[in-house]
């Protein structure tokens, strides 16, 4: 029964991200910070407050934090209705706090942001805009009714009403800004990390390919001259049984197995290539082996080298390493030019003395307008792309993810990509040769790799004896 692999890109992979340990820490500081300011109001300035309320109130922190240290886990990691709960506690105690001294009046006013804050960075979308309604509604609330600060000597303190409401403004228009730009910041980043994980794996599966893919090969080559052998003793044996009719059967049979051995070894080896391509290889058989997979799909792939169809052997091809990422990475931008073409795509390698440089066209209706300049971003588009693709290809999920982890696998090679569209007419750069005609029907999306000839290629060299595999 085939494993199934866990969804990295859904709602749920974000829960459970704060620790019950860290809030009450900060609740701690908090409860610290509440008392140091009452103790400072009514001893240092001389203010008039309800002390017995406003101990209360920081007492209710006081016994939270107790019940939470010593009835739950302290590394225990709160569901995401647990930590809304939480922070709706640790706003009302605030908001009763403020109630009692001064309202909006009071410049602690301003702490009314945190909790919306880490919500807006930790729980969901829905979560944090409960939170925000209730701070605005909160904030309103202290605006029009408060208990009014008062010194022992009973002078009224209060700010103008002009400032008064400046301030109920500044802190609406906050904790909107606030938790727009820390949700914002927080979802890129998270899938940032998502995208990066699946790029990991992915490079980790296309290394543990490359590893089989030489052990195959090493497995062919090594077992080749044994393989000869057993079949020429088995042919010299066969002369010389002809008149035992059991052994010559025999024998047979032992050179059609061994016959059958070799096959089976070549049919294994062949993307495997022999000991120098396990190492390095022309970039034009990189790029074939790249493009391989996506050959039979019912897309004609047509490849070119610096504006010729290619044939047979070609001369002069730079020799680059195998590296997992560019093969996986090619492969990625192939298959995306098969998944949007009508019928064919173009696979155009050029080089010149300074730069190898690969264009992967196609013949669809290339990249969006509004997409464009985002091309390579984890999950762009994902809505704009369904729609565009719901009745081409209902089953695509339109998030961008394998042209991220091309861009992102490409570019550690060294690499520089460009992504646009072809609109009847192929980009030219001063490096790129003028007699790109056949590639003129590429009317679609066009991505060019190009790296500096330097930093990719290798030198043809003697490998010496295979080595052993530490296993």
């Amino acid at each position: 029964m085939p494993v199934q692999q866990p969804n990295l890109f859904n709602r749920s992979a974000r829960s459970e991200w704060v620790r019950l340990r860290t809030l009450i820490i900060l609740r701690w500081l908090a409860i610290t910070g509440q008392t140091l300011a009452m103790i400072v109001a009514v001893f240092l300035l001389d203010l008039s407050l309800n002390v017995g309320l406003c101990a209360l109130a920081i007492g209710s922190s006081v016994l939270l934090n107790l019940i939470s240290l010593f009835v739950l886990p302290a590394n225990k990691r709160l569901s995401e209705r647990e930590t809304l709960l939480t922070l709706v506690f640790d706003l009302c105690q605030l908001v009763v706090l403020l109630y009692l001294t001064g309202g909006i009046n009071n410049p602690f006013a301003l702490l009314i942001l945190a909790p919306v804050t880490i919500s807006a960075t930790a729980l969901s979308l829905r979560a944090t805009i409960a939170i925000g309604t209730l701070a605005v509604l909160s904030i309103t609330t202290l605006t029009v009714t408060y208990v009014p600060l008062k010194t022992t000597g009973g002078d009224l303190i209060t700010l103008p009403t002009l400032f008064h409401w400046g301030n109920w403004t500044a802190l609406v228009i906050g904790i909107v800004f606030l938790a727009a730009y820390a949700r914002r910041v927080t979802m890129e980043t998270f899938s940032m990390s998502q995208a990066l994980a699946a790029t990991q794996m992915a490079l980790d599966r296309e290394y543990k390919l490359s590893m089989l893919g030489g052990v195959v090969a090493a497995a062919a080559h090594e077992m080749g001259t044994p393989l000869a052998t057993i079949k020429l003793v088995s042919s010299e044996l066969q002369s010389e049984l002809s008149d035992s009719p059991d052994m010559l059967e025999d024998m047979q049979l032992i050179h059609s197995q061994a016959d059958r051995l070799s096959t089976i070894l070549k049919d294994m080896g062949r993307t495997g290539k022999d000991d120098l391509h396990l190492k390095s290889a022309p970039v034009t058989s990189i790029l074939r082996e790249a493009a391989e997979p996506h050959e039979g799909r019912g897309k004609e792939i047509i490849y070119l080298s610096n504006g010729t169809i290619e044939q047979g052997n070609l001369f002069g091809v730079p020799l680059v390493q195998r590296h997992p990422e560019v093969i996986h990475g090619l492969r990625n931008l192939v298959q995306n030019a098969v998944d949007f073409a009508q019928s064919k795509v173009w696979v155009h390698t050029i080089w010149t003395e300074n730069s190898i440089r690969i264009l992967v066209g196609d013949d669809g209706k290339g990249y969006s307008a509004e997409l464009i300049h985002r091309i390579g971003d984890p999950f762009l588009g994902a809505r704009s792309r369904k729609k565009q693709n719901a009745q081409k290809r209902p089953e695509y999920e339109g998030m961008g993810l394998g042209l991220f982890i091309a861009k992102t696998l490409l570019e550690r090679s060294g690499a520089e990509l460009t992504f646009s569209n072809a609109r009847n007419e192929t980009p030219h750069t001063p490096e790129t040769p003028p007699n790109l005609a056949l590639m003129k029907d590429a009317v679609g999306a066009i991505v060019s790799v190009r790296w500096a000839r330097a930093n990719i290629e290798t030198q043809t060299k003697i490998l010496g004896e295979n080595q052993r595999f530490e296993i």
